[in-house]
């Protein structure tokens, strides 16, 4: 479908603006302005909705759906590893420790070079659109160039993103041939890609945001947790990081500093509103409420957490304890760009987590006491309105003033994998199909801000 800026379009889908909450979506008017901001959104029951219809019909502005098509909000992924793409579905057998120094940072060294950095940018921009993912929460490398590149990419190709030079100055767990020369280097460095960011001449809605991104505590000096924490503070920009992700990056801020991941980064002045710590495995609930408090949030990234972590994120006690949690596939720990795999795992790690998994034990005693399962109304909550929330952008569900970023799922699509039955299936049970079935070849369209980026 074509650009909906500036119309009025006739849907039905689904939303959660609400945890807990799907809010089906019967033949409403969703009117768009020319920013491509919703203005209003009416239901057949409401008010005005007749005259309103009749409107859009006579001005010829008036949108509609393909028949056996829902509308959903874009999905937002809170945790890419944007230069990891080649590597997606290489090396899940070895330890995380291992998995970066032998793989990992040598694929991120060769982003000096802009011509393997564009060609893979560009191919991971275009299939996370592709997948569904109108907002992107990006980790890049150290370099400047390239880094500036992805900002590039994801402004041509429309996708609504969030970008970080990564940081990483400390010599004892960063190897000579990819890190930043000094703490200095390190901060200049993201502080030269805010600026790049900020003076964009395409970017004047500010639909990419620069991020500063100490890579994890232990590829950082103390001098440039300081001054990155600083400059969180001077600029207001968004930060993220990893927090407690595995036995080893958790033991190792831990014999360190003497505190825990969410301790230290708070001390540094890294842990605010519009924060994302990715993974958080091994936090507690002390450091939840440390969390809650200054208005941080989780990227939950239950597929790579299988992995890497030897864990699995607490996640319902995170709910319950106030913490804002988004959902990340953390490509490439993750083998998967679809967030609708993050959704399922989501699902599936929590119900694990509550039954346990040691079938020695009695079925009372096997879970883990005080935990309960998500289902999949949670996950689609966490993977849009979720994400936005954690992300402080109205972004995520159809309601007035929040940008158009939707997603169409064409659930009759010839090589799709839903199949619904009108016998059987309707209201949120549809969601549900969606939710466990849908693959790429079922996302149709895809819009942000309006704008069409898929059509």
């Amino acid at each position: 479908m074509s650009d909906l800026s500036g119309k009025t379009l006739l849907a039905s889908g689904f939303h959660a603006p609400e945890r807990g909450l799907v809010e089906e979506l019967l033949h409403a008017l969703i009117a768009i302005d020319q920013s491509g901001i919703i203005a209003s959104v009416l239901h057949p029951h409401d008010a005005g909705y007749d005259e309103a219809l009749e409107a859009a019909r006579r001005t010829g502005s008036l949108a509609t759906l393909p028949a056996q098509s829902y509308l959903l909000p874009g999905f937002l992924d809170l945790h890419v590893h944007a230069p990891q793409y080649p590597q997606l579905g290489r090396a899940l057998d070895v330890p995380l420790e291992a998995w970066l120094h032998k793989h990992t940072f040598p694929l991120e060294a060769r982003y000096a070079d802009l011509a393997f950095a564009r060609r893979s940018y560009g191919l991971l921009v275009d299939d996370l659109i592709a997948n569904g993912t109108t907002t992107a929460l990006y980790f890049a490398t150290i370099h400047q160039d390239a880094t500036r590149l992805l900002v590039d990419i994801c402004l041509e190709r429309g996708q609504r993103a969030l970008v970080g030079k990564v940081a990483m100055d400390n010599p004892d767990e960063c190897p000579a041939y990819y890190r930043d020369s000094s703490a200095d280097a390190a901060i200049d460095g993201t502080r030269a890609l805010i600026d790049y960011v900020h003076r964009h001449p395409d970017n004047a809605t500010g639909r990419v945001k620069p991020v500063i991104t100490p890579r994890f505590i232990p590829s950082c000096t103390d001098a440039a947790l300081e001054g990155l924490g600083t400059l969180a503070q001077e600029c207001g920009c968004h930060v993220q990081t990893h927090c407690s992700e595995s036995d080893w990056a958790h033991g190792y801020v831990l014999q360190r500093h003497g505190i825990s991941d969410t301790s230290s980064l708070d001390r540094f002045g890294l842990l605010r509103a519009g924060s994302v710590l990715a993974h958080a495995n091994f936090i507690t609930l002390a450091d939840m409420e440390t969390i809650r408090v200054r208005k941080a949030a989780v990227a939950h990234c239950a597929v790579s957490n299988a992995y890497f972590a030897g864990a699995v994120f607490p996640l319902r006690a995170a709910l319950e304890k106030g913490v804002k949690v988004g959902l990340g596939t953390d490509i490439s720990g993750g083998p998967s760009a679809s967030m609708f795999d993050a959704m399922r795992a989501t699902v599936m790690s929590s119900r694990m987590l509550e039954t346990g998994t040691d079938p020695a034990l009695a079925a009372e005693t096997r879970g883990t006491a005080g935990t309960t399962r998500v289902d999949f109304r949670e996950a689609f909550h966490l993977a849009t309105a979720g994400g936005g929330a954690a992300l402080g952008l109205p972004v995520g569900r159809f309601s007035p003033g929040y940008h158009f970023d939707a997603i169409l799922v064409d659930t009759a699509a010839p090589r799709g994998t839903i199949h619904l039955w009108d016998e059987l299936d309707d209201g949120d049970g549809i969601l549900q199909k969606i939710v466990y079935s849908a693959s790429r070849a079922n996302i149709a369209s895809v819009w942000v801000g309006g704008r069409a980026v898929l059509a």
